[in-house]
C-alpha cells in the first residue's frame, strides 16, 4: 500500500479473535458508520468529538459473528460524492494508479480491501458509493435491497435511500458477510425483513440478462472493455436487449430533483463549520429551498418511470450495465468536480430510487491496465439470486437448488407467465418461479380463438423457430398440478416441453395441427401481447420480440 493513501481516519484497539462464521476476519468501517469508542466524523474534522457510545447495528452483527474492527476509513465528506476526493483528510487514488481516482464516497473502505489491509469493509451506497469504488479497484461491491441491512447508527445522506454495503475480493466473501448482515432491525424505521419466498416474478435461478439495446456513452477504454464484458455475459446467461432510458431518467432525479432536500434535512445543520468541503456545502445547501409541491411532483414522476421499467424485469432476471462510463483522473475531477461526479453516476443513481438491488463485479481490465467493472441489477429482494449470478460471472461455485420431494417443474408459456392474468393462481397454489428459458427448436406458438382471457397454445411440430419459444419454468407441489388440470381448456393438455438446455419438463401443450393464429415469429406470448397493443405499422408491432 502506498504511504500517500489517506485511508484510515482512526484505528480500533486490538481485539481478541471472536467465534462465529466470520471468526478473525478484520474489517474496515466507513466513517459515517458508528463504532463504539471511535469518532464518527463523516470526513469532517469539525465532528471529531462525536465519539460513538455504541456501534451501528451492522458493525455489531459482524462483531458478534467473530469479525474484528480494524478502524474507520476515509470517504467523500458526508457521503456526498462518487469521486473519493472530497475529504479534508486527503484524496484517495485507485489502487493501481496514483493518477486516477479511487471512486467514492466509500473510497477508504474500497482501498483498504483492494490493498490487502482487510478482507472486508463496510461502505454505504445512496447514489452508487458502494459500487463505483469497487469497479475502480477490481472488487465485489454488494448493495442489498434497501432496508435489508440496518442503517441504525449510520449518519444519513438520504435516509430513505441509504444502504450499508460490503467490499470484498470475492463473491464468496460477500455472501458470507451478507448472511450475517441481513436481519430485520426494529431500531431502524426503514428496516424491512427478507420475504420467506421470492416475490412474484423473481426467479430462483438467473438465466436471462437484459442489456442496453443501443450504444452507451462510454469513454474509449470503457467502450472496448464493455464489448468484452458483453461477450462474457453471453456465456453466463441469455441476453435480451431493452430500452434503459426510463432507468437513466429516474437516476437524474436524485440530484436534479428534490432528494437533495433530504440531504439537507439529514445533515444540513452540520455544514457551518470551517472544515466543510465547499463543493459538498454547495450541493447540499441547494436542498434548503426546495418547495413541498416539487417533492410530490417528483414522486409522481418517479412512480411513472418505475412503471416504465417494470417490463424489463418481467422478461429478464437482471439488468447488466457498466458501473461507470469512464475512470477519471484526479486532475479531471479537480477541473470539473460536479460535472465529472454527475457523469460517474449515470448508471448507478437510479438503483435505490427504483428500489432495486445490485452487485458490482470485476469484468477484466481495460487496455491501459486499469480494472473495469460491471453491475448486475435486480428487483427488490432478488438478492440471493443476484449473488448466485455474480458468483457464476466471476467463475465461483454457484449450485442451483434441487427440486424438493413432492414438487415438480412445470413450463408455462401464456397467461400463467409472471405478471399476466393467471399467474396469481400459480402463486396461490404454492408455486415459485425457478427460471426463464426457451423451448428447444421445433415448437410453435398459436393464439387460440375465443373470448375471455387470451391464451396461446404451445405445440411441438418439428418445424418451429430455431430460437425456440419463451417459457417460464415454475416449481409446484404435485397436488397443485392436479388442481390446475381442470382449469386448462382444450385443446391444451399436460404434456412434455423440451427446453433449450436439453431437459424436458411437463407443461400445458397442444397437439400438432391445433387451429389458431401462428404467432411463433414473435418468440413468445409476452412479446406478442406487447406488439398487439401497439398501433398498426409501428416498429413494435412489426418487430418480433425475444
Amino acid at each position: 500500500m502506498n504511504a500517500d493513501q489517506p485511508i484510515w481516519l482512526s484505528t480500533a484497539p486490538a481485539a481478541p479473535r471472536g467465534d462465529g462464521p466470520l471468526a478473525g476476519i478484520r474489517f474496515g468501517v466507513k466513517d459515517n458508520i458508528d463504532v463504539t469508542g471511535l469518532p464518527t466524523t463523516a470526513a469532517c474534522p469539525d465532528l471529531a468529538d462525536r465519539v460513538a457510545e455504541r456501534s451501528a447495528t451492522a458493525v455489531r452483527l459482524l462483531v458478534e459473528a467473530g469479525a474484528v474492527v480494524a478502524g474507520k476509513t476515509n470517504m467523500d465528506q458526508f457521503a456526498t460524492g462518487l469521486v473519493g476526493t472530497r475529504s479534508p483528510y486527503g484524496a484517495c487514488h485507485a489502487v493501481d494508479s496514483a493518477a486516477h481516482i479511487s471512486g467514492g464516497s466509500s473510497s477508504g473502505s474500497a482501498i483498504a480491501v483492494a490493498g490487502g489491509e482487510v478482507a472486508l469493509a463496510l461502505g454505504t451506497d445512496t447514489a452508487g458509493s458502494g459500487r463505483v469504488p469497487a469497479a475502480f479497484n477490481g472488487l465485489v461491491g454488494a448493495k442489498p435491497t434497501r432496508g435489508l441491512v440496518s442503517t441504525a447508527g449510520v449518519l444519513p445522506a438520504c435516509r430513505s435511500l441509504d444502504c450499508v454495503t460490503t467490499f470484498t475480493r470475492t463473491v464468496r466473501e460477500a455472501r458470507a458477510a451478507l448472511d450475517v448482515l441481513v436481519a430485520f432491525d426494529p431500531a431502524d424505521p426503514w428496516s424491512r425483513p427478507m420475504p420467506p419466498r421470492p416475490p412474484a416474478g423473481v426467479a430462483a435461478e438467473a438465466r436471462v440478462l437484459a442489456v442496453p439495446d443501443g450504444p452507451l456513452d462510454l469513454g474509449r477504454e470503457h467502450t472496448t472493455a464493455w464489448k468484452l464484458a458483453l461477450a462474457h455475459a453471453a456465456t453466463v446467461a441469455r441476453l435480451v436487449p431493452v430500452d434503459i432510458e426510463p432507468f437513466l431518467a429516474a437516476g437524474k432525479l436524485l440530484y436534479g430533483g428534490p432528494w437533495v432536500a433530504e440531504r439537507w434535512a439529514g445533515f444540513g445543520h452540520l455544514l457551518g463549520g470551517p472544515s466543510v468541503d465547499p463543493t459538498v456545502r454547495r450541493i447540499v445547501a441547494a436542498g434548503r429551498d426546495i418547495a413541498g409541491p416539487d417533492v410530490f411532483a417528483a414522486l409522481d414522476a418517479l412512480a411513472a418511470l418505475r412503471r416504465a421499467t417494470e417490463p424489463v424485469f418481467a422478461g429478464a432476471d437482471a439488468l447488466l450495465l457498466p458501473t461507470t462510463p469512464v475512470h477519471p483522473t484526479l486532475a479531471e475531477v479537480a477541473a470539473d468536480p460536479v460535472g465529472v461526479n454527475a457523469r460517474l453516476g449515470t448508471y448507478t443513481t437510479f438503483v435505490n430510487l427504483l428500489d432495486l438491488c445490485a452487485i458490482a463485479v470485476p469484468a477484466g481490465r481495460r487496455a491501459d491496465g486499469l480494472p473495469f467493472g460491471v453491475q448486475l441489477i435486480g428487483p427488490a429482494f432478488a438478492d440471493p439470486m443476484l449473488i448466485d449470478l455474480a458468483a457464476r460471472w466471476c467463475g465461483e461455485p454457484a449450485t442451483a437448488p434441487g427440486v424438493p420431494t413432492g414438487h415438480l417443474l412445470l413450463a408455462v408459456a401464456g397467461a400463467h407467465l409472471s405478471g399476466l392474468p393467471l399467474n396469481p393462481r400459480l402463486i396461490e397454489l404454492g408455486g415459485t418461479l425457478r427460471y426463464r428459458t426457451h423451448t428447444a427448436p421445433g415448437h410453435r406458438l398459436y393464439r387460440l380463438p375465443g373470448t375471455g382471457v387470451p391464451r396461446p397454445a404451445l405445440a411441438y411440430t418439428g418445424d418451429g423457430p430455431d430460437t425456440g419459444i419463451a417459457v417460464e419454468v415454475w416449481q409446484l407441489p404435485h397436488q397443485a398440478v392436479g388442481a390446475l388440470l381442470p382449469e386448462v381448456p382444450a385443446p391444451l393438455a399436460l404434456g412434455t416441453v423440451r427446453l433449450r438446455d436439453g431437459n424436458a419438463v411437463p407443461g400445458f401443450v397442444a397437439a400438432a395441427g391445433t387451429t389458431g393464429e401462428d404467432i411463433s415469429r414473435y418468440g413468445g406470448w409476452r412479446a406478442w401481447l406487447a406488439a398487439s397493443t401497439q398501433p398498426a405499422g409501428s416498429p413494435a408491432a412489426a418487430t418480433p420480440g425475444v
